[in-house]
């Protein structure tokens, strides 16, 4: 609508000069501002409540909220920070977030194998070349003999948590090289930093832990590295989840959530995954700025993060999904009723097929 002035009227400014035009009887210019101010835009997004880890494979997430692509998507995204992978589980069951980017674990399977809750997307993967978990030895345990991964049964093998990542990636080693996952001591100590703390000390002979909180110390010599996740047994190891009756009362929102994220994913992959001709990682002033944002998020440094970056990708791998959950019924940590086919909801990702088996 064209605007009118007057010279010896200011500009319609507020509903108090509204009001003011009103009682001098100024009619019609102040039924033309009130259209105007109808026919504005609304800048504030319908908020949704997206739990997620202080972790760089939730860095596609943070880049698209600084880069403004939830709000393109008339939203408005409020990060709820978490501790751990169920808890943000239980938080979409409990209605306390509408959409969350977790972690596959035992407890997570248990939790969506009772119903109410779907798996609807994937993010971090373990993809070779990626130096994202790590297999490291003491310096201890490796001047005593234990150089390479089939050197593992007999020792203590540190992890966070029984049922974590870590443990089903130390399972899929155990398969791969055919040895019994029982003849390795299993320790689990409920956080990365303790098992730093106990690889540092030479309390464990080895351990899985993510390169970010390993790398210094493998620098110092007080770990060696064995070998690396991704490059024995690449797996999808995180998804995006919301509850069904999300599912059914915003799924307009879960889709627009999606579309922001599956920007940052791209951003994120073609810039930070990026490598030069020597295979390295390729640096960017572009690069940079996404690691200081990252870096800001996760409140790591963003060095530390350079040499970690895991694959993500939005895409689900279903038959992936129903291996695990397979390998967890065999170990007895999932309950045998859980159905890998019924936690998984691929209407949000269509060009994806289903292969379950």
């Amino acid at each position: 609508m064209e605007r009118i002035e007057r010279p010896d009227q200011p500009a319609a400014n507020g509903m108090g000069h509204l009001l003011k035009l009103l009682a001098t009887g100024r009619l019609i210019f102040a039924a033309l501002a009130v259209l105007s101010l109808l026919a504005a835009p609304a800048h504030a997004g319908a908020r949704v409540r997206i739990g997620v880890l202080k972790l760089s494979s939730a860095a596609p997430l943070f880049l698209a909220k600084e880069r403004g692509y939830f709000e393109q998507e008339g939203l408005d995204a409020d990060l709820k920070f978490f501790d751990a992978a169920v808890p943000i589980a239980v938080a979409a069951v409990s209605g306390d977030i509408d959409v969350g980017f977790t972690g596959f674990t035992a407890a997570f399977y248990n939790l969506a194998g009772k119903g109410g809750l779907k798996v609807i997307a994937g993010t971090a993967r373990e993809a070779p070349t990626f130096q994202n978990t790590a297999y490291v030895a003491s310096k201890r345990a490796h001047e005593a003999g234990l150089k390479t991964l089939a050197d593992l049964p007999g020792h203590s093998v540190g992890i966070t948590q029984v049922g974590s990542t870590f443990h089903y990636s130390l399972g899929l080693l155990a398969d791969k090289l055919k040895f019994d996952i029982a003849s390795v001591k299993v320790v689990p100590l409920q956080s990365l930093p303790n098992v730093t703390a106990a690889i540092k000390g030479g309390t464990l002979d080895a351990a899985l832990t993510a390169a970010t909180t390993i790398t210094p110390v493998v620098a110092s010599g007080d770990a060696v590295v064995l070998g690396w996740v991704g490059d024995e047994t690449p797996w999808m190891l995180g998804c995006v989840v919301a509850s069904t009756s999300v599912i059914e009362k915003q799924r307009k929102t879960i889709e627009k959530v999606l579309a922001a994220y599956r920007r940052g994913a791209e951003d994120y992959t073609n810039v930070l995954l990026k490598r030069d001709a020597d295979g390295k990682s390729a640096r960017s002033a572009e690069g940079d700025a996404m690691l200081a944002v990252i870096a800001r998020y996760t409140g790591q440094q963003a060095e530390q993060l350079r040499v970690a970056l895991s694959v993500v990708d939005p895409a689900l791998d279903t038959a992936d999904i129903a291996r695990q959950v397979a390998w967890f019924k065999r170990q007895k940590m999932i309950d045998a009723d859980v159905d890998a086919a019924k936690i998984v909801d691929t209407s949000f990702v269509p060009d994806h097929p289903t292969n379950l088996k």
